[in-house]
């Protein structure tokens, strides 16, 4: 039977190819240290947790909810963009909370693109800011994930060579997969060149608060006029350890947050009440809880740079985000991104993300995502340093088991 004609558009999940190994091999019993999936492994904090119990004794709690958002929970995000960004916010017309920003990207998507819309989308770059928009029939056209000096020249070729004219443009700061971060300079050109070609801004702010490195991350919203042209998107996945709790938000320009919240409306009664309550409570609490989340990624990512690079991979440390990201050994650099994640899984007993998931132009990179406790990573690094040492120079000659079947 011939695939429905939006599942023909989506190429095959890299990733299942990786997650069917891991699986095989748990079955035989193999001990797997999954550094894949970016799905954290802290506990939300139990503070969190609490005001959760608490809410959901009330019956009264348990009916439908607001697609858009509790009030109490609009007013906490839009206080924590003022405390942050210094970013002034109406919490009535220009917040929405999402199922996690992922469902926010997709749902503005179904809300603002035509058929043959263009979009300019970083490759590589997270999975749904690409699909979202062909999902709803639009046209992606790649630009460099990195935010450097050549940045702006691609964006203005882009605009040049693009029929239609670009509708939006894409950017995620502290970058999934690359871990690349963007100055508010950065963000001024953007906002300058999107507002002189009228083109719209949506920016992923994921991994606002998951930083190592130098001063926080700004919001694109810090610039002035942005609002015209901007929505941001952020989450309490990775901030708060909430991931399975799917609550994020869309927050700026007013005609844009209204579209997305008349497609929500039609399509969920938004996040389970007591749920939207406790994040309200996280969001106004004093961020304690936020940095100890951020030093245990800090410790884990100084482990992995420190024990893979003795165990002879050479991995670049992340400024932000929960990932590294990691250029293949140079041995194995030819067989792709994908080919040597399975390896690794069949050879190492190590699990990590192929680059090629993220677009082409990632896949002479692994994405390592620090979701392991300092052991189990140090017994990783063990484990691909046996791994290394025992392919040598014959790495040519190496191809996963499941290559060969």
């Amino acid at each position: 039977m011939e695939e429905f004609h939006k599942v023909r558009r989506l190429p095959p999940y890299v990733f299942e190819q990786v997650n069917r190994l891991k699986a095989s091999a748990r079955s035989r019993g193999a001990d797997i240290i999954d550094l894949g999936m970016g799905n954290p492994d802290l506990p939300t904090p139990q503070s969190i947790v609490d005001k959760l119990c608490e809410v959901v004794r009330d019956p009264r709690t348990h009916r439908y909810s607001s697609s858009r958002g509790i009030p109490g929970l609009r007013r906490a995000q839009a206080a924590y963009y003022a405390r942050r960004f210094g970013v002034k916010l109406d919490p009535e017309s220009q917040v929405v909370a999402t199922l996690g920003s992922k469902e926010g990207f997709a749902n503005m998507a179904q809300a603002i693109t035509a058929p043959g819309d263009v979009v300019l989308c970083p490759n590589p770059t997270y999975p749904i800011h690409a699909f979202g928009f062909i999902m709803s029939g639009g046209v992606i056209r790649s630009i460099q994930a990195e935010p450097d000096d050549g940045f702006i020249p691609a964006l203005e070729r882009a605009v040049r060579h693009s029929i239609p004219k670009p509708l939006a443009l894409i950017l995620n700061y502290p970058s999934n997969p690359t871990a690349c971060v963007a100055t508010l300079d950065f963000y001024k050109d953007v906002v300058a060149f999107a507002r002189k070609h009228d083109v719209i801004i949506l920016s992923d702010l994921a991994y606002a608060e998951i930083y190592f490195d130098g001063a926080p991350p700004p919001s694109v919203l810090q610039v002035p006029g942005a609002m015209d042209v901007t929505v941001e998107f952020t989450s309490m996945s990775k901030t708060f350890s909430m991931p399975g709790w799917r609550m994020g938000f869309a927050v700026g320009n007013e005609r844009l947050i209204s579209a997305l919240s008349r497609v929500k409306s039609y399509l969920d009664y938004g996040a389970f009440t007591p749920i939207q309550v406790a994040a309200t409570a996280g969001l106004n609490s004093d961020g304690a809880e936020i940095e100890e989340v951020r030093s245990v990624y800090r410790r884990r990512r100084d482990v992995l740079v420190d024990a893979f690079g003795r165990a002879g991979w050479h991995v670049p440390p992340p400024p932000a985000t929960m990932f590294a990201w990691a250029p293949i050994p140079d041995p194995f650099k030819a067989m792709g991104s994908l080919e040597f994640s399975k390896l690794l899984v069949e050879r190492a007993d190590v699990a990590v993300a192929p680059g090629i998931g993220f677009g082409e132009h990632g896949d002479d990179y692994v994405r390592i995502a620090l979701v392991e406790n300092e052991h189990r990573i140090r017994q990783a690094a063990r484990s691909i340093k046996r791994f290394l040492a025992s392919a040598g120079q014959n790495a040519d000659n190496v191809v996963p088991l499941s290559a060969r079947r």
